[in-house]
């Protein structure tokens, strides 16, 4: 398996050492700029080559903010991950670099098992968007001729498998299935099986997580339930509306990029979801039901 790469951008030799050295010892392949023009001219060179962006807040000849910027200005580089290390942990500077599309925060110093943590969940992310952008290129586009459909899905591989097929309904499935795979997912993990927010965190992205999850699936408290999504095509619109059998949560707070989770290594999803994948996205009731809804283009 080819190692993920990462730039890092940062003009601090020492701290670029420190940081090249621990990354290296996880198996990574690095890239590294001293300052903004460099970083950028890598990016230009190579837009599709990284699997991750570390990037200082603060670099001579232009920030982290404006690479960032021209980043997502480029479609083939608008969804690389980009970590932002700074030493500025206000909220309002977290919320700058939320807004400009830096999802995933380091505060100056941070402790190796930080920086480990972080950027694995960047690149796990980014692997599980291209993995479904994949899947939905080998799925069947006849589903663009349904008006109507309702499936029951029970595991994560059946959240994702049923995220990809019905994907295919949408005008631009690529954009859909990213947001339609998250709230499904959420409905079997958080939903039926109860993983909360804490437990998430605690177990991390990988295998510790995926044991969790297949231990639930098969416990008598849990083996039971089921989650459905239904789908209606109407004038004008697409509409998604996923449910769980689970006691719901407290959506409210994870509509929106939140300053005060930019450091967890999860949580985004929900987020992401609105601002990526749906033009309209409701939570219903407890927060077991949610509604995604995707306009249509206007008919000549």
């Amino acid at each position: 398996m080819v190692a993920p790469r990462i730039l890092i951008a940062e003009d601090e030799p020492v701290g670029l050492m420190v940081l090249t050295d621990i990354l290296r010892d996880e198996g990574y392949e690095i890239s590294s700029a001293g300052n903004g023009t460099d970083a950028w001219r890598e990016l230009a060179e190579s837009p599709e080559g990284f699997d991750v962006v570390l990037l200082d807040r603060m670099l001579p000849d232009m920030d982290g903010i404006e690479i960032l910027r021209r980043m997502k200005d480029r479609p083939a580089m608008a969804r690389l991950p980009v970590i932002m290390q700074t030493s500025m942990s206000g909220s309002e500077a977290v919320a700058e670099g939320l807004k400009a599309g830096a999802y995933y925060y380091l505060v100056k110093p941070f402790a190796a098992e930080t920086l480990v943590a972080i950027v694995g969940a960047a690149i796990r992310d980014h692997r599980d968007y291209l993995d479904l952008q994949h899947e939905v290129r080998q799925a069947s586009r006849s589903m663009a001729c349904l008006d109507r459909a309702e499936f029951a899905f029970r595991t994560t591989d059946e959240a994702r498998d049923v995220a990809t097929l019905l994907a295919q309904v949408a005008p631009d499935p690529g954009r859909v299935v990213l947001g339609l795979s998250e709230l499904m997912l959420n409905a079997v993990e958080h939903g039926n099986l109860g993983i909360t927010y804490d437990e998430k965190t605690r177990l991390g992205g990988g295998e510790a997580l995926a044991e969790e999850i297949h231990r639930r699936l098969a416990s008598a408290d849990f083996a039971n339930k089921v989650a459905t999504v239904e789908f209606t095509r109407n004038r004008g619109e697409l509409r998604f509306i996923v449910r769980d059998q689970g006691k719901g949560f407290d959506w409210r707070q994870y509509l929106e990029m939140s300053p005060e989770r930019a450091f967890d290594t999860h949580g985004r999803g929900i987020a992401m979801s609105k601002l990526l994948s749906f033009d309209v996205l409701e939570y219903k009731g407890c927060g077991n039901e949610v509604e995604g809804r995707v306009n249509l283009p206007a008919v000549a």
